[in-house]
């Protein structure tokens, strides 16, 4: 991708913002397709508790066909949609895999993008926003499946805190990046420098995208956000959400999967198991994704360039603001 004029939309913010709803509106104003930015919608059959937007898989035609192909592309209120629905649950799915596939597409559309499509980039995943908006160089290191249950093994006996510290004894620039209370992350991590010598952080050297770039940014009051967490997740138990884990473990998925082990999933299988009741599964799924969303805001409130939208509980108005970015953003300079 070396075309100088290719531009590419950002819509990021915490989890239940309304992220979806903005980008579904932005893109057909724009003739718009959608990136999704979300680490556990690249699931198949994991729907309800990735808050998956609907959609149907058809033949592209058009515009769609010119730029992607003779293909099936997943439509949701008639704009593609990709990185949803791509590998099975007990796949891995690396974020080198997600910024590799996602800048073919944009190198897909930036050979004929003078068809009049505009790309966004939309959730609130913030390493996967930052592998692309920020040019990551991602280690290829492939996993070492003993060296990580010995690691988990030593998070079980000695505490998280521990490990976590005797990351930064290794690597202290991985405070900046790996959170103190993320196994996935912090085992990833040792296991980077333990299998190859160099430290995590030395791989996260950026380099500038070949696109230019608008980062429109959904930031609501931490009461109206809460609330707005709280009933989507009764609106998810409502939908089925204790059915779809049950299928998903009786078809031989293992509770221990990267896939398994999100928010949702996880509270949900320690009900199933019956470690809890399912009102203690309903709590913890609501605390653990009010406290997703603190360090989601943590995440993005590092990158400066930004643009926070100002009241965008009111849809209406967060979609003129945007809107008004987004055109002055898109003319020709």
């Amino acid at each position: 991708m070396s075309n100088k004029k290719l531009k590419l939309i950002v819509i990021l913010g915490p989890t239940a913002s309304g992220k979806t709803e903005l980008a579904l509106k932005l893109a057909k104003e724009f003739s718009g397709f959608i990136i999704s930015a979300d680490s556990r919608q690249p699931y198949k059959k994991m729907d309800i508790g990735t808050a998956k937007p609907t959609g149907t898989w058809r033949k592209a035609r058009g515009r769609w066909q010119k730029i992607f192909g003779k293909k099936k592309l997943y439509f949701v209120k008639n704009v593609p949609h990709f990185m949803i629905d791509i590998v099975k649950p007990n796949e891995k799915f690396t974020v080198a895999q997600y910024q590799e596939a996602a800048y073919e597409l944009l190198k897909r559309y930036a050979i004929s993008h003078k068809r009049h499509a505009v790309p966004l980039l939309v959730g609130g995943t913030g390493l996967y926003i930052s592998a692309i908006v920020g040019g990551l160089e991602i280690p290829r290191v492939p996993p070492d499946w003993k060296l990580r249950k010995k690691l988990e093994k030593e998070i079980r006996e000695k505490g998280i805190d521990k490990v976590y510290k005797k990351l930064l004894k290794l690597d202290p620039k991985a405070k900046e990046f790996v959170q103190p209370k993320n196994p996935r992350r912090i085992i990833r991590a040792l296991e980077v420098y333990l299998t190859c010598g160099k430290r995590f952080s030395e791989f996260r050297k950026k380099k500038k995208p070949p696109f230019q770039m608008l980062e429109i940014g959904i930031k609501l009051p931490k009461d109206e956000l809460y609330k707005r967490i709280n009933d989507r997740v009764d609106k998810m138990i409502k939908k089925g959400l204790v059915d779809e884990v049950k299928k998903l473990h009786k078809k031989g998925l293992s509770w221990k999967l990267p896939s398994m082990s999100g928010i949702g999933y996880k509270q949900i299988g320690m009900y199933l198991r019956k470690k809890i009741n399912l009102e203690e599964a309903i709590r913890l799924i609501k605390r653990d994704t009010r406290r997703f969303s603190r360090r989601q805001m943590t995440w993005f409130k590092k990158d400066k360039k930004i643009k926070w939208i100002k009241r965008p509980g009111e849809t209406k108005k967060a979609f003129i603001q945007a809107k008004k970015l987004m055109k002055n953003f898109l003319k020709d300079k």
